[in-house]
């Protein structure tokens, strides 16, 4: 159980490590999905290898389009790659890098339902047994008036009546998956070898410090966007609570209207003023409007020297005899 809730905990501490949850989530959804898909070959020539390679290759499309869909870095990227510049540069380096974040978590799930379909082996033999040369193997049922490459097309289908009692369609079965059980270990190993020479081989050729940065920013511009979203919301709440408030005002004649009052209305003077400090003087729809079109055509520069040195208030505690006993900052 501790380790189910640090395993949580893990995949909610930031967006990228929701957006790996989510991944995964994918892949285990792309096994399960193969696991309970019922495969039937159509067995005929024509048509194997066209329904074969649509069973392998389709899902994987549409599970990495769903992966970019729900994947936080790709609206992150878009944002910034569309933008205006504005008050702020681009920096192409953070674009490359939440782009190849992006893929890289969106390819997890069509490689693994690929890589799941070549080591169990149905669909390969569906749509190249009619490749494999009858002669290799002994058996072939020659008294059914079909031609060869209509048996051949039947080998998947084991309920078929002309290889009852035959040990040819075995083995060419087991013939067949070998071959696909290869190409799948051979892609497995490939893709290990090819994370592990990169990881090894890029620090070699790209500087750390270089990479720090463009991580630091691609990681900064979905805070960014994280914080601004919740800013507006915690803005509109506020700037609706107000036109609602002002609303029954306006309708409200000389009596009085006794209402409970709402939990979430504040009581105190004090949170009234902290709701408008929150609306920060934005009163009317055309200054929100005029906000948010600024926002985003001219993003506000990272600098923030103005606030970290902005004066602080000081209170000093004074005696009556005006003696200073100490100071609060």
């Amino acid at each position: 159980m501790e380790r189910m809730k640090l395993v949580l905990q893990y995949f909610q501490s930031n967006s990228e490590s929701i957006s790996n949850g989510i991944c995964i989530v994918l892949a285990l959804v792309s096994v399960k999905l193969y696991t309970s898909f019922d495969f039937n070959c159509p067995c005929l020539p024509q048509y194997n290898k066209l329904y074969s390679l649509g069973v392998m290759l389709v899902p994987p499309v549409i599970l990495f389009f769903l992966g970019v869909l729900v994947n936080r870095h790709t609206g992150v990227m878009m944002d910034e790659w569309m933008r205006p510049i504005g008050n702020r540069s681009k920096n192409p380096a953070v674009v490359k890098y939440l782009f190849s974040a992006m893929l890289q978590r969106a390819l997890l799930a069509p490689m693994v339902w690929i890589l799941v379909t070549l080591l169990d082996g149905k669909i390969f033999i569906c749509a190249f047994s009619v490749s494999v040369d009858p002669a290799l193997f002994s058996g072939l049922p020659n008294n059914t008036g079909l031609d060869v490459i209509r048996i051949m097309a039947k080998v998947p289908c084991k309920e078929d009546l002309i290889f009852r009692n035959s040990s040819f369609r075995k083995a060419v079965s087991r013939y067949v998956r070998c071959y696909s059980q290869a190409f799948g270990w051979s892609i497995l190993l490939f893709l290990i070898v090819l994370g592990a020479m990169g990881r090894l081989i890029k620090p070699c050729f790209d500087d750390h410090g270089t990479f720090l940065q463009t991580r630091y920013w691609s990681n900064y511009l979905d805070v960014e966007q994280k914080l601004f979203d919740e800013t507006c919301v915690l803005h509109a709440r506020d700037f609706a609570r107000k036109c609602v408030v002002q609303f029954f005002e306006d309708m409200r004649e000389d009596e009085i209207i006794c209402l409970p009052h709402p939990p979430f209305i504040p009581r105190s003077g004090e949170q009234w003023e902290e709701e408008e400090e929150r609306l920060h003087g934005i009163s009317r729809q055309e200054q929100v409007d005029q906000l948010l079109s600024k926002w985003y055509n001219s993003k506000p520069v990272l600098d923030v020297t103005r606030i970290a040195h902005r004066p602080r208030p000081c209170v000093t505690w004074e005696d009556r005899q005006g003696k200073t006993l100490y100071s609060d900052v």
